[in-house]
């Protein structure tokens, strides 16, 4: 069985975009008025490169690799879960989104010295809807795609939404 197929890799890398854009589009225009946080993954992964790399990775650099992580690898993923799992493209994009936020707070932001899930703060619940609704999206967007690609055009995928 071939979890992921070559052919997949357009649908990958668009619905990625698509959920990136809406994450930054929400973590620096809605996150501030909702919970008071502008979400800055970029800061993590830059921590991260220096304190495990070395390397003083500037703003712009850890912002392109925090996207195409999760343009690529992320949506990835959200196919895979629906794949292994069967469950919906939504409940898989959702669980991947849940997964990554425990990841990402209470893990990852430890390593360069924040506290577990940074004190389930305003920034953690932010970044909670950042994720799941990132990764929903991303979902979402692949469910539609693979629809499209379904011998007749809008044929059933393997799992109903």
């Amino acid at each position: 069985m071939n979890l992921l197929a070559r052919s997949d890799l357009k649908n990958i890398i668009l619905a990625g975009l698509a959920g990136e854009l809406a994450f930054e589009l929400y973590g620096w225009l809605v996150s501030p008025v909702i919970f008071g946080v502008r979400l800055e993954p970029a800061n993590l992964v830059a921590g991260l490169a220096g304190k495990f790399l070395g390397l003083p990775l500037p703003y712009a650099a850890a912002f392109a690799v925090h996207f195409l992580i999760g343009a690529v690898v992320f949506s990835s993923l959200v196919l895979l879960m629906q794949r292994v799992s069967r469950l919906s493209f939504a409940v898989s994009g959702a669980l991947v989104g849940f997964l990554l936020w425990f990841v990402a707070q209470g893990f990852l932001a430890q390593l360069v010295g924040r506290s577990f899930m940074m004190g389930f703060g305003a920034y953690t619940q932010s970044s909670f809807v950042g994720h799941v609704g990132m990764m929903l999206i991303i979902g979402l967007v692949l469910q539609a795609m693979m629809r499209r690609q379904a011998p007749g055009g809008a044929g059933q995928t393997t799992a109903a939404a």
